[in-house]
C-alpha cells in the first residue's frame, strides 16, 4: 500500500512539473518511467515479503516467470498512479489552451 501511495504522490508531482511542449511523448515517457521503477521495486521486495532466495525457489529458479508475475501485479495496481499522472497535465492543458 506505500508503494502504491509513494508512486501516485511521484506522479502527481512528476504531471506538475512535466513540460507541456514535449506533449504526448513526454507523458508517454513519464507513464514508462513510472510503470518501470514500480515493477523493478515491487520485483526487488521479493514475494508477499520473502527474501528473494526463497522466492526463487516458488518460482523454481524461474527470473522470466518472476519477472512476469511482477509485471502482472504492477499492471493491476498502475490505474491511480496513471490518473495522478494525467490529471494535472490535462487541467495545465485546458487552462492554456
Amino acid at each position: 500500500m506505500t508503494l502504491l501511495l509513494a508512486t501516485t504522490i511521484a506522479a502527481l508531482i512528476l504531471g506538475t512539473f512535466l513540460p507541456l511542449r514535449w506533449g504526448v511523448f513526454g507523458f508517454l515517457a513519464a507513464a514508462a518511467l513510472l510503470f518501470l521503477t514500480q515493477a523493478a521495486i515491487h520485483t526487488l521486495m521479493g514475494f508477499e515479503g520473502t527474501p528473494l532466495s526463497e522466492t526463487m525457489l516458488l518460482f523454481n529458479n524461474s527470473w522470466p516467470a518472476y519477472i512476469g508475475y511482477n509485471l502482472q501485479i504492477t499492471v493491476r495496481s498502475f490505474a491511480l498512479p496513471l490518473l495522478a499522472l494525467s490529471t494535472p497535465l490535462i487541467f495545465r492543458m485546458g487552462r492554456r489552451a
